[in-house]
């Protein structure tokens, strides 16, 4: 099972699909949802090709929060069956699909003078309700534990960030974190690729029909048509670009990057309420690597859509002070590393932001596109099996059912036998080939062997797909700006061999 993404498997494939070749799927769009589809459609014994007009992972599926969630939100808004789904679908990435991958995160609501008793109880019922989720979904208590009071000491031993003064304890609980979404995203579609999809990036489609699309290799120039028995649409806030009948609605989410031992919070991320509001917070979430990243806003967007949102000033003013209530030391702009944005791929409907639905929709238009939007990263594995149930049945392919729910994506194993190494949580069984390539520090912690990794076995085409995407060292300016030199020199070197 070939799994690797490189230069030279490009060229070939996308020579085959110039020179005519149709295939069963046509995924376009190489986000976590489109790489989903083409893993579950391959996995089906489909012939499959996913095309991306930039890289893997380029949209919004690298500006996510980086959580696994368990669907607590959506509990409170009355929407069982969203949370639900988002429980399971948490166990199945945390247990059986990618554990190399995921963490049990600790999140932490402090109990400061402005949490009323009716407030915190309130809180704490939410806190159960949700791990009655969690027991429903079979995750175990062993992986994420149940939630429970801690006093103000401990409280401050779990985040010493945290400002002393009117605290008196903090609700504890546990949900999923993800090492990093694009990390996701490749191993989804290499996992793809190892079942024979033709994972293409720098394809662009201009146009999409039932059974074939328009498109432009943007390495040449070179115009195509791409033929199969179906076309799935999973261009996310882009889809309506190629089926009128899409109607959107984007949604902006902002995040600022800090560094963590500023706030001092060790491995516990804190659960922050936004004054005024009952079902509001503000998260902070600590990152492997130490940055921290504060999230998240949600807030209507209109205008044209950009290939790489920012995160507005009065966003990052709102995340920074709703932060700082709760700790020791205020956090200013001084602070901010860098930010960054994403704008969600919401269906049309009256009402703010925040009362769109996450649902996720499957929908086929006259021409015989089938497109899917909305719902969430947690989810992409039922929304990805959805899609494919669609165009199997809409194009009359023969294919069986999704197989999924039990299949390990590369690098999967156990928590336990992978240990608790740096490369091994981002890499899994994988990491000593990584290792074996070079020791050799290039930029911060990141070593010349992962930047050859990326290159001969991600995918990585340019010095971006590796800074942006692959080792996310462009999230903090600085970072980029030190190490950009260095990373190119690599990646120049390794591409030469591929093509």
């Amino acid at each position: 099972m070939n799994t690797s993404l490189n230069a030279a498997r490009r060229a070939r494939e996308l020579a085959e699909l110039a020179d005519g070749a149709v295939v069963d799927v046509l995924v376009i769009g190489g986000g976590v949802t489109g790489t989903g589809i083409a893993l579950d459609a391959a996995s089906r014994g489909l012939s499959v090709a996913l095309v991306e007009a930039h890289d893997l992972a380029f949209g919004t599926s690298r500006w996510s929060s980086k959580l696994v969630h368990g669907g607590l939100r959506y509990l409170a808004k009355g929407d069982v069956r969203l949370a639900h789904e988002s429980a399971v679908e948490r166990g199945i990435l945390m247990t059986r699909t990618a554990p190399h991958l995921t963490r049990p995160l600790p999140q932490l609501f402090p109990l400061h003078e402005q949490i009323s008793r009716a407030g915190a109880a309130f809180v704490g019922t939410g806190l159960r309700a949700g791990d009655a989720l969690r027991r429903a979904a079979r995750t175990p208590s062993s992986l994420l534990p149940r939630p429970r009071r801690v006093s103000g000491q401990e409280a401050l031993a779990l985040a010493p960030g945290l400002r002393s003064r009117g605290l008196r304890g903090g609700l504890l609980s546990f949900d999923g974190q993800l090492v990093d979404d694009a990390r996701l995203v490749v191993a989804l579609a290499r996992t793809a690729a190892g079942l024979g999809a033709r994972i293409l990036t720098r394809v662009k489609v201009t146009e999409a029909s039932g059974q074939e699309a328009s498109a432009v290799d943007t390495c040449t120039g070179s115009a195509l048509t791409l033929r199969a028995r179906a076309v799935v649409n999973a261009a996310g806030v882009w889809a309506g670009d190629l089926v009128d009948s899409v109607r959107l609605r984007p949604s902006l989410g902002s995040h600022v990057v800090v560094d963590g031992q500023v706030l001092g919070l060790g491995g516990t991320a804190l659960t922050v309420p936004v004054p005024g509001e009952r079902n509001r917070f503000v998260i902070v979430l600590p990152q492997r690597n130490g940055l921290v990243y504060i999230g998240l806003t949600d807030e209507l967007f209109d205008g044209p859509i950009p290939d790489e949102p920012t995160a507005p000033a009065a966003d990052v003013e709102f995340l920074l002070r709703v932060a700082s209530s709760v700790l020791e030391r205020p956090l200013g702009p001084g602070n901010v590393l860098g930010s960054y944005a994403g704008l969600r791929p919401l269906l049309d409907a009256p009402g703010r932001s925040a009362d769109l639905s996450r649902h996720h929709a499957v929908l086929t238009s006259p021409s015989g596109v089938v497109t899917v939007v909305g719902g969430k990263l947690t989810t992409y594995r039922q929304m990805a099996q959805d899609a494919v149930d669609a165009a199997v049945r809409g194009s009359g392919v023969s294919a069986g059912p999704s197989l999924t729910r039990r299949l390990p994506l590369v690098g999967a194993d156990s928590r336990e036998r992978l240990g608790s190494g740096r490369l091994a949580g981002l890499y899994g069984t994988e990491a000593p080939v990584v290792a074996a390539l070079s020791d050799e520090v290039v930029a911060g912690e990141i070593t010349a062997g992962e930047i050859l990794f990326a290159v001969r076995h991600e995918g990585a085409l340019s010095v971006d797909d590796v800074v942006h995407r692959r080792t996310r060292i462009g999230l903090v300016a600085s970072w980029l700006s030190s190490y950009r030199a260095a990373v190119s020199s690599v990646v120049e070197a390794a591409l030469p061999t591929l093509t």
